[in-house]
């Protein structure tokens, strides 16, 4: 059941998407006017030190136009002449040296005494920021002396209280400061709409949807639709849609095997009774002495053992897995003939049955599970060959398998199509792995379960005629992967 659009999520599991402090964008904002407001404290420093440097040079320019004007009298200026002039530069005192000769061209009733001097022409940028801090941090009652240039080869002189000039400086700190605060929060605003357009209202979105379909992980109407977008954000939607799909599909498998599990299970109470009452009857068989009955009575009450066997391990292989492998030395050629014998294929009329394992090969593993992986695999391949309309095609089945050291080889090969590539990659996934028509690919799931249950791999080999699957088994005493690297060591 599909759950409604208009349903509110479970409180204890919703996201917390109203509460905008404590959203992605507005610790953005924060974050961004925090960083402007740093990066202006960093250039602070330098324009308030050129603001001073300013300030002092434009004192200096005004100062050099009043010493022209008090040097043009012949004599020395009155001293209401050079009171005017030392207001319109705010100074104490106004002094030129040219040729070698210092001149005060102006000078009031009684100057202070200097307690810093400032050349202008010769102060580095770090003069400048001491300077700077100097007057904001101390500035007052002292009074400045500054040096300036005054005609081509000459300089002048001002002395003038530091109180003016930090006092300019502290309303130029307070404009510079407006000007960064004002910048500051125009550009937080500006990331704030643009990174809650671009990304937080998509993540918001695709948050949602995730919250919704982890309650209905069936559901499709949840499933995120990826935008087209090419940044990692659109990276992700194609990712999360792929595994929304990839679960989705898992589920439904997971549901058709809890239905084939039940359904099996019922079959399999029916079908034990049935084989009980087959296993009394073929228990008679071996009572009559014709020589026929007495050659295929033991191969059907076999058989028939067998078929009571797996029917009591199906319920164990769908609730948990397969039962540990009893293992104990097995003659590979004969446990092939009665695989040949059960499938019929030593007598088949197009079928050609090739038994090229030798004699002597020994393998150390559970036979009945072994012959459970043979099994499948044989009628795999019978049921191949016998799809092949081609009266001139070779057909032919081989079982072959060596030993090398702690480790057997067996080869289960035919002629036949082959495996489709598309079904290599699930070729051992139940319900994936078929490759025929209709199948399920239950079989050669179980037998990969059984062989990794004896510490060994299968595999279906590529570039091979037909089909070819090679399964290695070590002995108990040795591990797969130690008797390989012995191999290529």
């Amino acid at each position: 059941m599909h759950q409604s659009d208009d349903l509110p999520l479970k409180e204890e599991t919703a996201m917390p998407l109203g509460d905008p402090k404590r959203g992605l964008s507005f610790k953005l904002l924060l974050m961004t006017i925090l960083f402007v407001m740093f990066a202006d404290i960093l250039i602070y420093f330098p324009l308030i030190s050129n603001f001073q440097k300013d300030e002092i040079e434009k004192r200096l320019r005004t100062g050099v136009i009043a010493a022209h004007a008090l040097t043009a009298y012949p004599e020395a200026p009155p001293r209401d002449i050079q009171a005017d002039m030392l207001s319109q530069v705010d100074a104490y005192a106004i002094a030129v040296r040219t040729d070698g000769m210092k001149q005060m061209v102006a000078v009031a009733d009684t100057p202070p005494t200097v307690d810093r001097s400032i050349d202008v022409r010769q102060t580095s940028f770090l003069d400048l920021l001491s300077e700077a801090t100097n007057t904001l941090l101390l500035g007052d009652d002292r009074t400045i002396k500054a040096t300036g240039a005054y005609g081509a080869d000459g300089e002048i002189e001002i002395a003038f209280s530091e109180r003016g000039l930090r006092r300019a400086m502290i309303e130029a700190s307070g404009t510079i400061f407006l000007i960064s605060l004002t910048i500051s929060a125009i550009t937080g605003m500006l990331v704030y709409y643009s990174i809650r357009f671009l990304f937080v209202q998509p993540m918001r979105k695709l948050g949602i949807q995730l919250e919704r379909w982890s309650h209905d992980p069936e559901a499709t109407a949840y499933h995120v639709i990826p935008s087209g977008r090419t940044d990692e954000l659109g990276h992700a939607e194609l990712a999360i849609a792929s595994i929304q799909r990839r679960i989705g599909d898992m589920f439904k498998q997971q549901r058709r095997l809890a239905d084939l599990g039940l359904a099996v299970s019922k079959i399999n109470h029916d079908l034990r009774n049935l084989l009980a009452s087959a296993q009394l009857v073929s228990d008679r068989l071996t009572s009559i002495p014709d020589p026929t009955v007495q050659r295929f009575a033991p191969k059907l009450v076999s058989t028939i053992d067998r078929a009571i066997t797996y029917c009591q391990s199906v319920l164990a292989y769908g609730k948990a897995q397969e039962a540990p492998p009893n293992r104990r030395l097995v003659a590979l050629v004969r446990l092939a003939n009665d695989v040949a014998d059960v499938t019929g294929i030593s007598h088949h009329a197009s079928i050609e049955w090739v038994n090229a394992v030798p004699d002597s090969l020994e393998v150390d593993a559970d036979s009945d599970q072994l012959f459970r992986v043979l099994l499948n695999l044989t009628r795999n391949s019978v049921q191949a060959l016998e799809q092949t309309a081609d009266s001139a095609m070779v057909k032919r089945m081989t079982i072959s398998g060596s030993r090398e050291g702690s480790v057997v080889r067996i080869r289960v090969a035919d002629t036949g199509p082959g495996l489709p590539e598309k079904t290599r990659e699930t070729l051992f996934k139940p319900f994936q792995g078929s490759v025929r028509p209709g199948g399920t690919g239950l079989g050669l799931a179980i037998a990969a379960e059984l062989i990794r249950a004896h510490g060994g791999t299968i595999v279906a080999l590529e570039n091979q005629p037909g089909a070819t699957f090679e399964i290695e088994i070590p002995d108990r005493s040795a591990s797969l992967a130690d008797a390989r690297s012995r191999k290529t060591g």
